[in-house]
């Protein structure tokens, strides 16, 4: 089995939420501290956090902050392979109500990886099919199909989850599901 890490990219400017979504309460807990439980729970050896703010994690800071998903992933892949990690787990830290069976099917597809299909995260990698460079500023999107990122249906009742909240609209949905979950 190859050595699972985690990286929760946490360093986008969230201006449709308006304010910082990785210290978002989310009954009771941070959102950044509800991911990193998930990436743990699902088997996470290593978990780091990519962006510029310190929330307690092993801290990854891109080389230019704020310049894209890609330049955070890949300041993450850099990290986890020096931690010894062959495969990552790739999580917005806007979606800290998904479960580990929401993860389940993406875990479990061998070779490059998987994400769902329309949403680039999350995503499992193995971390020696992501290109060692990239410019900061490619979609998500390429930097998946160049890896070979295998695409999946999302489950229909995972759907809201998994794209996260990046409004206060969409938290708020969440967060009702969330308290029905949770009770």
């Amino acid at each position: 089995m190859q050595a699972l890490g985690a990286m929760i990219l946490s360093g986008g400017g969230s201006r449709r939420m308006g304010q910082d979504k990785a210290g978002l309460d989310w009954l009771g807990r941070r959102a950044i501290d509800r991911v990193a439980d998930l990436a743990r729970a699902v088997g996470a050896e290593h978990v780091v956090s990519v962006g510029p703010d310190d929330f307690g994690l092993p801290r990854v800071i891109e080389q230019q902050p704020f310049g894209g998903p890609v330049g955070g992933v890949l300041a993450g892949v850099r990290a986890l392979r020096g931690l010894g990690a062959a495969r990552a787990l790739v999580l917005a830290v806007d979606a800290p109500t998904l479960t580990p069976a929401d993860l389940a099917p993406l875990l479990a597809v061998a070779g490059a990886g998987a994400a769902y299909e329309g949403l680039h995260l999350p995503m499992v990698a193995a971390l020696d099919a992501l290109p060692g460079e990239a410019p900061a500023d490619w979609p998500l999107a390429r930097l998946a199909q160049l890896a070979g990122i295998v695409r999946l249906a999302c489950p229909l009742e995972a759907r809201l989850r998994v794209r996260g909240a990046n409004t206060p609209q969409e938290r708020q949905a969440l967060l009702d599901e969330l308290a029905a979950r949770e009770g």
